[in-house]
């Protein structure tokens, strides 16, 4: 697959994803324009999607740029074991995949059922898991983040919320990044997180409780558990991994950028701030399969079928330099950036406050529980997960001065 003037398609794979991203979303955008063929593993033709402008218009126009992967002209050439198919389905009963009046029913379904979780609740669950993990490692001067903390924290929140018992957590974690990664175990993590809802919602039918999945089920729209349980594993990739990068990513921020110490004294202005700069420039979601060309049309210039494959490149959107005039200048309060989607799949407002809640409070947690966090390796040497999908930190190495547990008592 080449674009019209010839350059060759670009691989959505490779370590620029890991270790320039910004950089290479620049080459695209200087070499192909607004929307670049790119070719997917196993050589699948898709569009990602650079532009500012033109994203805004493939999420905002749902009945040209439909959410049906049926659409799509590729399946005949998709193998049984292609690793993407966690991500890009097909008739998958899941709100990612429904249009028209099913998702708008979807979507109130499982908007009330986050909307009825209790602000104190949440922030109470959240402190209380970010304490625990604190409390393994406080006592020792050095710790890994994102593996100790970060990659556990919103998980533990969501599975309280959602009904989940505590010590499936582990497990869960395991299954979501390997089908989140799309590498090798996606498939056989999609079918332990599918397992573990499956036997979640037979024993919510038995005995329902205060919880996210008990009051999914109660909707009278009539989903089957089937549909449910695809919401629910959408609902927790969407909500465990892009949030643990969140932390990650906004740490990593506050300790290498001089612009953010004050909130290592105690600055929960800069918190704020910083989990902001993060979504315009080093949000979690990159890129987001996707959306399928309804009819043949135009778009940024390219000639885009019926049944092409359009990738939503959010992050790269976030930089466009018609929107972003000085890249250098601070975001502050700003947030018109696509880290959280937009139209009518755009993730659900009471989602959004789970995961700002979430990351809020595991960034605060720290920073109360060790005042004088530091880096332990040199802030170049920080690597990156391999995904063009979802960017996070591979390790953040920290030290600082032992801190007391707090245990039970202390909480």
């Amino acid at each position: 697959m080449t674009s019209p003037d010839g350059h060759p398609a670009v691989p959505l794979s490779g370590p620029r994803f890991q270790t320039e991203p910004a950089q290479l979303y620049r080459e695209m955008r200087r070499d192909h324009g607004s929307v670049v063929p790119v070719l997917l593993d196993g050589d699948i033709p898709a569009w990602l999607v650079l532009g500012y402008r033109e994203l805004h218009q493939v999420t905002g126009d749902p009945a040209l740029f439909s959410r049906d992967s049926d659409l799509w002209n590729q399946w005949d050439a998709v193998p049984d074991d292609w690793p993407l198919l966690p991500m890009i389905g097909r008739k998958q009963p899941s709100i990612l995949y429904t249009v028209g009046e099913r998702h708008r029913q979807r979507a109130a379904m499982i908007g009330n059922a986050l909307e009825g979780v209790e602000a104190t609740e949440l922030v109470g669950h959240a402190e209380r898991f970010a304490d625990e993990l604190v409390d393994s490692f406080c006592d020792k001067g050095t710790a890994e983040v994102i593996g100790d903390y970060a990659m556990l924290l919103p998980l533990r929140v969501l599975a309280r919320l959602y009904g989940f018992p505590d010590e499936e957590g582990p497990g869960l974690v395991t299954a979501l990044n390997d089908m989140i990664n799309g590498r090798e175990g996606a498939l056989a993590g999609q079918r332990h997180l599918a397992g573990s809802m499956q036997r979640l919602l037979a024993e919510k039918h038995a005995e329902p409780g205060d919880d996210v999945i008990s009051r999914m089920l109660e909707d009278d729209s009539g989903f089957t558990d089937e549909e449910v349980m695809q919401d629910l594993m959408v609902m927790m990739a969407a909500g465990h991994q892009p949030t643990a990068d969140w932390i990650g990513n906004s740490l990593r921020l506050m300790l290498t950028d001089d612009r953010f110490a004050a909130s290592l004294f105690g600055g929960r202005h800069s918190v704020a701030e910083a989990m902001n700069e993060v979504l315009w420039e080093d949000t979690p979601t990159q890129n987001v399969a996707g959306r399928w060309a309804a009819r043949d049309t135009l778009l940024g210039g390219r000639h885009i079928r019926s049944g092409d494959l359009l990738l939503l490149g959010l992050a790269a959107a976030n930089s466009d330099p018609q929107v972003r005039v000085d890249g250098a200048a601070f975001t502050g309060g700003n947030n018109a950036f696509f880290s959280f989607g937009h139209g009518e799949h755009r993730c659900p407002f009471a989602a959004q406050e789970i995961a700002e809640v979430i990351a809020r409070t595991g960034i605060e947690v720290v920073l109360d529980r060790l005042p004088d966090i530091d880096l332990a390796v040199p802030a170049d040497s920080l690597t990156r997960r391999p995904s063009p999908w979802l960017r996070g930190l591979t390790s953040l190495p920290v030290r600082f001065t032992p801190t007391p547990v707090l245990g039970d008592a202390g909480r």
